[in-house]
């Protein structure tokens, strides 16, 4: 049963993962065929193609190998100095720039001299090439939102999970009391796991943060009301000053920082918690940032999935995960002893988190990135007023080919990183509980 529910999760995250492809590749296409560019195929995919139908003048497919997927345009990149495609260079470089300008008109046909994609102006191309990844923005946004607000998220909440016997220094590293500590003011005055505490100094709480810093701000008599057994019970405790971990403002905590703060001594119970509208923008806002950050900290990651895929190196939660790993990931989530909801929320929140690394990724400002054409047609459209600025010649559409040699030296490391990635997956997976 646990495999067949493996197999499942790891489905149904392929079919997540093949429509956000397929998403992607929409925008693109839809506003390419907008602004009156030819498309002579629409795949999602790579490799043999498995189906294919035309529909019009252009060709739509699925392939065999769920990596990715491409819209072709005609005319990606400008012709030569001459007006024409350039005569074949026995230099590599020079045939890779010859190559990528052939590419780009291949399947020109009459007509089309009106319809290629360079000849539009920089801001439309700007739109056709943001396009894809906005529209895997707008699908992790909705995902995200939708989920967190009719399901929620799991956070600390008020309820009590456990209550401390004494009271030990965050410092001390410990968790057993020693003879001779001093009992926990909530242990003294009758806190309860299982208790709700829905009142501190008689103003009403509902959340944790707003708990946590009233108590640290607390020295002294106070008064708990929590809820029990269905009633309210009203429960005096006299905090003492304690030494604490120092918070990050988000909810967690800074490893080795300490503060000195009112002590209650108890650990709060986690739970699923419904979301507002606006709790769940300032959520989306986070993970976006996280997002962001993860992105940066990419190179610095390396060293340790070399050794998860070489050595003996553990595999850290943070790690970057593939398509592998993140299908895995699905499949586990399917084999978890929890409700059918919660796997839902998950699974939902897994494909949301692809498809806002699909937008973050996608906008970096490098070939063969969609970043890199958007800034290859910024960089255009600059160039031009600042021409007409200074009353120059117009320089005519930037040459995006001249840069393919950059772009298959970028690509090569994606190869190589995605291969390095794809070897940790398989040999030291990151793993969920």
């Amino acid at each position: 049963m646990t495999t067949l529910m493996m197999i499942l999760g790891i489905v149904v995250f392929v079919i997540g993962l093949l429509f956000s492809i397929a998403w992607h590749e929409l925008g693109h296409l839809s506003t390419a065929k907008l602004f009156g560019i030819r498309v002579p195929q629409y795949m999602v995919g790579f490799g043999p193609t498995i189906w294919s139908r035309k529909k019009g003048e252009t060709e739509y497919g699925i392939k065999a190998i769920p990596l990715g997927g491409y819209i072709r345009m005609i005319g990606m990149f400008p012709p030569g100095p001459d007006g024409k495609l350039e005569a074949r260079s026995t230099s590599p470089w020079r045939g890779m720039i010859e190559d990528a300008r052939s590419a780009a008109f291949e399947e020109l046909r009459p007509g089309d001299e009106t319809r290629l994609f360079y000849t539009r102006k920089p801001w439309k191309r700007v739109i056709v090439m943001f396009a894809g990844p906005f529209m895997n923005l707008i699908l992790a946004v909705a995902i995200f939102l939708g989920v967190l607000m009719t399901f929620g998220w799991n956070e600390q909440t008020t309820n009590v999970g456990r209550v401390s016997d004494c009271v030990i220094s965050a410092s001390e590293n410990r968790t057993s009391c020693k003879k001779g500590d001093t009992p926990a003011p909530a242990k003294a005055a009758g806190l309860k796991a299982g208790d709700k505490i829905v009142a501190f100094n008689g103003e009403r709480i509902d959340d944790w943060g707003t708990l946590q810093s009233r108590i640290r701000d607390t020295i002294g008599p106070a008064t708990i009301t929590v809820e029990r057994d269905g009633a309210e019970k009203v429960l005096h405790a006299t905090l003492i000053k304690n030494q604490v971990s120092k918070t990050d403002g988000d909810g967690g905590y800074v490893e080795g920082q300490y503060v000195d703060a009112g002590f209650l001594g108890f650990t709060p119970a986690s739970g699923i918690v419904e979301q507002s509208f606006t709790e769940s923008v300032d959520r989306m806002g986070e993970m976006m940032q996280n997002g962001v950050e993860s992105l940066i900290a990419l190179p610095s990651k390396i060293p340790d999935l070399w050794d998860a895929a070489f050595g003996d190196g553990e595999r850290g939660q943070d790690s970057p995960m593939g398509v592998v790993g993140a299908a895995r990931v699905g499949g586990e989530v399917f084999t978890l002893d929890i409700p059918p909801e919660n796997q839902i929320a998950m699974m939902l929140f897994l494909v949301a988190g692809f498809n806002l690394s699909l937008f973050l990724f996608n906008m970096l400002p490098l070939l063969p990135l969609d970043g890199g054409h958007i800034a290859g047609a910024l960089w255009e459209s600059v160039r031009r007023k600042v021409a007409r600025l200074f009353k120059r010649p117009d320089p005519g559409p930037f040459d995006v080919a001249k840069l393919m040699p950059v772009a298959y030296v970028v690509a090569g490391i994606f190869v190589c990183f995605t291969l390095l990635v794809l070897i940790a997956d398989v040999v030291n997976p990151v793993t969920i509980s």
